[in-house]
């Protein structure tokens, strides 16, 4: 019985998760007169959304916003790889003076509203004539996933064992040969989960992106939000899904083909 109520639960979550996404694919494959339709199972299969989802006629450019959303995200994630790896290695492995300091500004900076850096940083960059660049969305970003980044890989590096770090240490290696060739490797699974997670939290990121971007520079995400129709009265709701599933579809099959990394990274830390 415990255990039909715990396949239970999962199915239930799975069905309060997913339902939204079903219905987003369903609906970008519906022809548009029938967007509406409540019928729960596919149907008046066609590809003409998708063809509206990437046409240029009605002021859309959405293949130049997948590309600025690539940009924008590889840059991000790249960047806050690098200096969270050497943040949580010094914050783990290393005792210094305001150690505590630093760990609790990183917390209190993702602990931080988002929203309240809107304003100042519009005035900011619009001084600076940044609005619409790419350094003006890539920046923002990093302060957003760097403490994700820093957090998981300090939880990482606490768990590795010290003797084998020692142990090159020992054999003439310096603390940064050690970490290049000892801890960096053993690290690999950890980088690679926290690499997923801030890659999709910067794609995903809206806000900030909406007041600090242009059509010319804009993601995916303000791209969708500024969809327009053949008309002043026409919404194109269909054309929005397909819209939607063309930017959601390839990040749900990365994460399936990489669930098992990413959990033995979330999961990771003792060595045998």
């Amino acid at each position: 019985m415990k255990t039909f109520r715990n396949y239970a639960a999962v199915v239930l979550i799975l069905i309060w998760g997913l339902a939204p996404f079903y219905w987003m694919v369903v609906t970008a494959f519906r022809h548009k007169d029938h967007t509406f339709s409540t019928n729960p199972l596919p149907s008046h299969f066609t590809l003409d959304n998708f063809k509206d989802a990437l046409a240029t006629d009605a002021g859309n450019n959405f293949l130049r916003a997948i590309g600025n959303s690539l940009i924008i995200s590889l840059a991000t994630t790249l960047i806050a790889l690098a200096v969270g790896v050497f943040t949580a290695y010094a914050l783990a492995r290393v005792d210094f003076r305001g150690k505590g300091l630093v760990t609790g500004i990183i917390l209190a900076a993702s602990m931080f509203p988002g929203i309240a850096l809107v304003t100042p940083l519009f005035q900011l960059f619009s001084r600076i004539e940044w609005i619409g660049t790419y350094q003006a969305l890539i920046i923002p970003n990093i302060s957003f996933v760097l403490p994700l980044t820093v957090y998981t890989l300090t939880s990482f590096f606490r768990e590795l064992p010290w003797k084998l770090e020692e142990a090159a240490r020992v054999d003439g290696a310096s603390r940064s040969l050690a970490f290049r060739k000892v801890i960096l490797p053993l690290a690999a699974p950890a980088m690679f989960t926290t690499a997923i997670l801030a890659f999709i939290a910067t794609w995903n990121e809206f806000m900030l992106a909406k007041q600090l971007s242009t059509p010319e520079s804009e993601p995916v995400t303000v791209a969708i939000a500024r969809f327009s129709g053949a008309s002043a009265y026409e919404f194109p709701y269909a054309a929005t899904m397909a819209a939607g599933a063309l930017v959601t579809v390839p990040l749900v099959i990365m994460v399936l083909i990489f669930q098992r990394r990413i959990v033995s990274g979330l999961t990771a830390g003792g060595v045998k």
